[in-house]
């Protein structure tokens, strides 16, 4: 009779404690989702993250994007419709627009004498006729430094940090061979980048989590029970939050207008790759997604990766390596021929 009373008191704590990792989550259904989206036939708002002053008394500002589509991927040469009005038109934005919130995207430098009244604008007109600008300035409000790009792409929870994170450097990427290849159209390109990392923040693990909620009851948990668990709740969504851990993912930045809108089924990569957008619908394979969890790595840090291309051209992949709080960033240029 006690062993039966006890087993039963077990599961019922542990039902509990199942029922802890979303039940938090369930506040988010209160508010109800009451604002359109969309997957196609949006614009793409330009963002312009911040700066960090160097060791070598030059600036780095940053800037992003937000493609208002859930599944579009836009394309804007450069030109006309896609320049910086100040100076150079071509300063390394992109021209290939992945879906949602983008950040820290592409860096520019600028030199110490850049000032307070410096300033670059990116000017960007989507296919839909909408323009939008971005100012990147010195003011002291846009001051940012690796706690605060942590802290924007989700990696801390809302308002937290520790000593170990604050400490937390970039991965170490490195694009293994020449910078530029050439592809024939229909036959796979195969490519390595070498990437390592200090192991900061720590990995997101749905099991440990679910233990030091649950104490001794969630030992009897299963990860096939926590993930279902997870699968038939709400997210936990108070900001913007991400799944830490290290991944490698590679996507087209820039691609011939002669595919201009048609670059997502005219580019394949093998194995497909991590999403480093914020798609954060529940099972989407994007660190962003409530049910995301960080890829087995390779245990010499070698990440192998092929893509194919469907028409000729020039187009640049980017590599991005990132931990979940820090990243960095490998470019590719490969020239496409029949």
């Amino acid at each position: 009779m006690k062993t039966e009373k006890l087993f039963g008191f077990m599961a019922a704590v542990l039902a509990a404690t199942l029922t802890v990792l979303p039940s938090i989550a369930s506040a988010d259904q209160a508010y109800g989702y009451t604002r359109n989206t969309y997957t196609h036939g949006q614009h793409v708002d330009v963002a312009y993250e911040g700066w960090l002053e160097n060791d070598d008394g030059t600036y780095t500002l940053t800037f992003g994007y937000f493609n208002h589509n859930w599944e579009e991927e836009l394309d804007v040469p450069v030109g006309i419709n896609n320049r910086f009005t100040t100076g150079e038109a071509d300063r390394g934005q992109p021209t290939h627009f992945l879906p949602r919130r983008n950040r820290f995207t592409f860096d520019i430098i600028v030199p110490s004498d850049f000032g307070d009244e410096g300033e670059l604008a990116w000017e960007l007109t989507s296919p839909n006729g909408l323009t939008r600008t971005a100012y990147g300035t010195l003011r002291e409000d846009y001051k940012i430094d690796n706690i605060i790009i942590m802290s924007e792409t989700g990696a801390l929870g809302a308002g937290s940090s520790d000593a170990e994170t604050r400490a937390n450097i970039p991965p170490v990427s490195e694009l293994i061979g020449d910078e530029t290849r050439t592809a024939r159209v229909g036959e796979p390109l195969t490519f390595q980048t070498r990437v390592s990392d200090d192991g900061v923040p720590t990995p997101f693990d749905p099991m440990k989590r679910a233990r030091l909620i649950g104490g001794a009851a969630a030992a009897l948990a299963t990860p096939a029970m926590i993930r279902k668990r997870m699968m038939d709740m709400a997210p936990i969504r108070p900001t913007v939050a991400k799944n830490n851990g290290l991944y490698l993912s590679w996507n087209v930045y820039r691609a011939p207008e002669s595919v201009s809108g048609n670059v997502k089924e005219s580019v394949t990569f093998d194995p497909p790759q991590i999403k480093p957008w914020e798609d954060t619908r529940t099972s989407a394979n994007s660190p962003w997604s409530w049910l995301w969890i960080p890829p087995k790595l390779p245990e010499d840090g070698v990440h192998e990766v092929s893509v194919t291309f469907d028409e000729p051209g020039t187009y640049l992949l980017w590599g991005r390596a990132d931990d979940g709080g820090l990243y960095t960033d490998q470019y590719l240029t490969v020239n496409v021929t029949r």
